[in-house]
């Protein structure tokens, strides 16, 4: 008897567990202080774990959880595809749901990254004139709109997931022999 589990149902929960892993570094350093933070190595920590340690992890167990638990030893390139897309989208789906509520909790948040960009600009640049100041804070401004967050960031995990998908599916592929 066969299972039919999809490969991207199979992904749900970890999905789920990598997005409230991104939402709970996300409290942590906001509690702790952003301010203090960015622009750190615990900021470039942080932001390779959500960008490549973490993915990567969680769609490697999601696609080895599909492959032992649920097809009998087999996945294919497509199904280790669609069990890695699946994962990320969910996870940034929880992620960029809990960044829009944060915001309207907080609405002072949006303002004190704008304060700590300026600041970083500037001392990047302190020769910047106002306009190039002002168009670059409007772009921050632009990106920070929840109606832009959402997409954006659904889009960039979706692609880092069929990535590293891709990558993990390669390595531990194991298609069923055909029978005839």
């Amino acid at each position: 008897m066969e299972n039919n589990v999809s490969p991207a149902k199979s992904g749900v929960l970890y999905g789920v567990l990598f997005g409230v892993i991104m939402v709970l570094e996300f409290v942590i350093m906001y509690l702790v202080g952003m301010k203090s933070l960015v622009n750190t190595s615990v900021g470039t920590i942080v932001n390779i774990s959500n960008y490549i340690l973490l993915p990567l992890l969680f769609v490697y167990l999601g696609c080895t959880n599909y492959k032992k638990n649920i097809n009998n030893g087999f996945i294919t390139l497509s199904e280790s595809l669609k069990t890695g897309v699946s994962i990320t989208f969910i996870a940034a789906l929880v992620y960029a749901v809990f960044n829009i509520i944060f915001n309207y909790i907080f609405p002072e948040f949006i303002d004190e990254m704008i304060s700590i960009t300026k600041e970083g600009m500037l001392a990047k640049d302190p020769n910047m004139s106002s306009e190039q100041l002002e168009m670059g804070l409007s772009m921050v401004k632009k990106f920070m709109n929840p109606l832009i967050v959402l997409p954006v960031t659904l889009v960039m995990y979706s692609f880092f997931g069929l990535l590293y998908s891709l990558i993990v599916g390669v390595v531990i592929k194991n298609e069923k022999p055909q029978s005839f």
